[in-house]
């Protein structure tokens, strides 16, 4: 089982984070935290890296019922989606599969929750 599901597509990469987005807000998502590694590299490191962005993304009314089966699961959240610069005009979008990351938890209850929410994940992929 992959730990992602990702697809590549052409476009320009501000113009991609904003589509990926919109797409996770069709989903009910919202885009809590956002960090951008190529700044933040070169900042730290003085590295220059590719155009590399980590959206964590987060449905909560699906955060909610994860949190109540769950306590600890917060240390899994959010969902971190990648858009990351692939050279020749392709951007590559991954979004972390949550029935594989938590595998570890052995909780019926969240199992649901986690399908679900890689359901929606999977759609947000799919429409790019």
């Amino acid at each position: 089982m992959e730990y992602y599901f990702n697809k590549t597509i052409t476009g320009e990469f501000e113009e991609v984070i904003e589509k990926v987005t919109d797409e996770l807000e069709k989903e009910g998502f919202g885009v809590l935290t956002e960090i951008k590694v190529t700044e933040t590299l070169k900042k730290k490191l003085d590295i220059d890296f590719k155009k590399y962005r980590i959206l964590g993304a987060c449905n909560a009314p699906y955060a909610h019922k994860a949190l109540k089966a769950e306590d600890k699961i917060g240390t899994m959240l959010p969902c971190n989606v990648i858009v990351q610069e692939m050279g020749n005009g392709k951007i590559e979008v991954a979004a972390v599969n949550p029935i594989s990351s938590m595998q570890a938890v052995k909780n019926k209850d969240l199992e649901q929750v986690a399908t679900e929410i890689g359901d929606k994940l999977k759609q947000v992929i799919a429409r790019l």
